[in-house]
């Protein structure tokens, strides 16, 4: 029991064993994948905005209706607490911070990414729009 203990702490202070670090190492390369995409349409790219990320959270779509749909409407404001569907089924927060292994897997972010883009914007998320947005997950 004792030498577990001490693997586990030489496993946190050697960084081993840190919540979210496997899933911070996924959300890093699907980052840089959307930077050299980003770069490759513009070759002005400056990198990814938190603020920019944040504001396509919260933006409404569809020409300015009332009721048009923005992330924010079934994932919350607060990416960090659980957000609902039309139908009501509770959707895990989407923050890093409060769902660490949600970015681990590119085949579901992109998946994801596909519908909810066409589903809220009516249209597919560009680069530099998904690096925004995963760069606000990540700073959640």
């Amino acid at each position: 029991m004792k030498a577990a203990l001490y693997a586990i702490a030489a496993a946190l202070s050697a960084g081993l064993a840190q919540p979210g670090v496997a899933a911070a190492s996924g959300i890093d390369a699907q980052l840089s994948r959307y930077a050299a995409q980003a770069r490759a349409a513009d070759s002005g790219f400056a990198g990814f905005s938190v603020e920019r990320g944040a504001q396509l959270h919260t933006q409404r779509f569809a020409g300015g209706k009332p009721d048009a749909p923005a992330c924010a409407s079934c994932h919350g404001a607060d990416p960090a607490k659980a957000g609902k569907t039309r139908t009501g089924k509770e959707i895990a927060p989407m923050a890093l911070s409060a769902s660490p292994a949600r970015y681990a897997d590119d085949a579901k972010v992109e998946k994801w990414f596909g519908r909810n883009c066409r589903e809220v914007m009516g249209r597919e998320c560009t680069p530099l729009e998904k690096g925004d947005w995963l760069s606000f997950m990540r700073a959640r």
